[in-house]
């Protein structure tokens, strides 16, 4: 069974991403802002991240940089998942070093779709 860090500051989203993807099977922990996820990230090895941008104290771009470029988990795909819909957001989000970009409400097809992707290469 997969298991996905979700990182977002927002209870109820958190609450939406761990009955959605535990229903599909996937094993969910979750952190309420980067520098705790970064920390679960390291610690708990996860198969995948998906980040919220906006959070309090670090930013979700700040944990992307620090998850991709880590010694211990780089190798963890991350999926930016954010209200945030500019192109510039994009862009800078796979500079950091994301492999996907969702906006919220994450359509659930797209969503399975960008798991399946990142978990599969």
């Amino acid at each position: 069974m997969p298991k996905v860090l979700v990182v977002d500051d927002s209870p109820s989203e958190l609450i939406q991403f761990r009955e959605l993807l535990e229903s599909l099977g996937y094993e969910v922990i979750a952190a309420e802002n980067g520098r705790d996820g970064v920390a679960m990230a390291n610690t708990e090895q996860p198969d995948v991240v998906l980040m919220d941008i906006v959070m309090p104290g670090m930013n979700g771009f700040q944990a992307t940089r620090l998850i991709c470029r880590g010694e211990k988990t780089s190798h963890i795909p991350v999926i930016i998942v954010s209200g945030k819909d500019q192109e510039t957001d994009k862009v800078w989000g796979r500079r950091q070093g994301a492999l996907g970009y969702l906006i919220k409400p994450v359509d659930k097809a797209k969503l399975l779709a960008a798991m399946r992707s990142v978990l599969s290469s």
